[in-house]
């Protein structure tokens, strides 16, 4: 499937911006009415950590709905790594605005930067293997485009992107549809032109799947010798992706089995956000 880029995400990243200012804001800032209205300030966006950089376009788009006299200036872009107190990105404009949209807009950079940081995290740990590092759909409700466009900006691809855009077709689907072969016949059937991957726990299930013609097949929780000889197996007759139960420890020996894929729930599930900090300039 392929990757999502910004082209892609215009309108979803104005509805994220959307109902998280409505969350936030509501009916108006009664902190930010301290300030008199005609008060201009200069703001300064750091890191406190090293990270690698995702969301850029959401906060530009929160000062853009909440005041587009606000101006951004960005230090930097979406998938570079800066450094622990790099300067990100400054602001200008009404004091109250700067104010108001200061935890929107970093709520969704920590977080988007925090996908993004963890994604490069290994994609280092497999370099030079030739694997691809998927994301899944454990993403937070609301976020998940957001979410897996993060995970391209860490270096990471996407998965499908719901229930829609692909087949997956799991244990409790084999068996409500009577086996492999009927399954994959199925969704052949239901949805031509569909990439169509099943999940198999065995290599006595791997040699169904392929004698189905399946296009890709996940290789559930597998041993290493049997990821070597489903690579074997398979000979190229359709691509081969391993999840379930795959840690730092193990990955890049999962990788040097020679799969296509690996799955990692993690990239976008055990997310730390990124420590931001914004502070008006004297």
């Amino acid at each position: 499937m392929p990757n999502l880029t910004l082209a892609d995400l215009t309108a979803e990243i104005e509805a994220n911006v959307r109902r998280a200012l409505a969350e936030d804001v509501g009916s108006g800032d009664i902190t930010a009415q301290l300030i008199p209205a005609e008060r201009l300030a200069h703001a300064a966006v750091i890191t406190r950590e090293a990270a690698v950089i995702a969301g850029t376009a959401w906060v530009d788009a929160v000062f853009r709905r909440l005041d587009p006299r606000v101006a951004v200036h960005w230090q930097v872009a979406d998938g570079e790594r800066v450094p622990a107190d790099r300067l990100l990105f400054t602001l200008e404009g009404p004091a109250r605005s700067l104010l108001t949209g200061e935890r929107t807009a970093l709520n969704f950079l920590q977080t988007l930067s925090g996908v993004a940081t963890r994604c490069r995290h290994y994609a280092d740990l497999v370099e030079g293997t030739g694997v691809r590092l998927l994301d899944t759909r454990k993403t937070l409700p609301g976020l998940r485009l957001a979410q897996k466009y993060a995970v391209t900006c860490g270096g990471c691809d996407n998965h499908r992107i719901g229930l829609y855009d692909a087949f997956l077709i799991k244990e409790n689907h084999i068996a409500a549809c009577g086996g492999i072969a009927a399954a994959v016949e199925a969704a052949r059937h239901i949805a031509p032109g569909k990439p169509v991957e099943v999940e198999v726990e065995s290599l006595d299930e791997l040699e169904q799947a392929l004698a189905a013609a399946a296009d890709i097949v996940m290789l559930d929780e597998l041993s290493l010798d049997d990821m070597r000889s489903a690579v074997a197996m398979t000979a190229g007759r359709a691509k081969l992706e391993a999840s379930g139960g795959i840690s730092d420890d193990t990955l890049r020996r999962v990788a040097e089995t020679g799969v296509d894929y690996i799955s990692i729930g993690a990239l976008t599930k055990h997310v730390q956000a990124v420590d931001l900090s914004m502070r008006l300039q004297q």
